[in-house]
């Protein structure tokens, strides 16, 4: 079997490893073995292959890797607009059901739903705010 064959059998085995676990160092060791398979495909000595594979390697682990995890661990945005309303506390005006009421959230009025459909919300009461369907406002009660 050539050599390059193997070493892009080692970057598909690494790289579905790597779906697995989810670490993104067996995804830098697969990119290092595409790459040397390419070395091998050339047609380089095996200690070119196998020094080429330990500097990328290296390189991918050391630099790239910490790069990656650092831009997936991002904080989340600022939500703004009908985003920013899910998880406030809101004010029942009317009656809450599961099929409508009225409530105010940061001193504007909305349309609202019971998320449990059975509940009914009574006014005065303080309610979370679920999610936001259309203008109609998804709430629980905070007990």
């Amino acid at each position: 079997m050539d050599p390059w064959l193997i070493w892009l059998i080692v970057a598909a085995v690494l790289a579905v490893a790597e779906i697995f676990t989810l670490t993104a160092a067996l995804g830098m060791l697969s990119a290092a073995a595409l790459v040397t398979a390419g070395v091998a495909a050339v047609g380089l000595p095996l200690w070119v292959q196998l020094l080429s594979y330990a500097v990328l390697a290296a390189v991918t682990l050391l630099f790239v890797r910490p790069l990656a995890l650092r831009h997936l661990q991002r904080p989340q945005r600022t939500r703004f607009g009908v985003d920013a309303l899910v998880g406030r506390p809101a004010q029942v005006l009317t009656a809450v059901s599961g099929t409508d009421g009225r409530i105010r959230i940061d001193g504007e009025e909305w349309t609202a739903r019971s998320y449990d459909e059975t509940l009914v919300i009574s006014p005065g009461k303080t309610v979370d705010v679920i999610e936001i369907s259309g203008a109609t406002a998804i709430v629980y009660p905070r007990d």
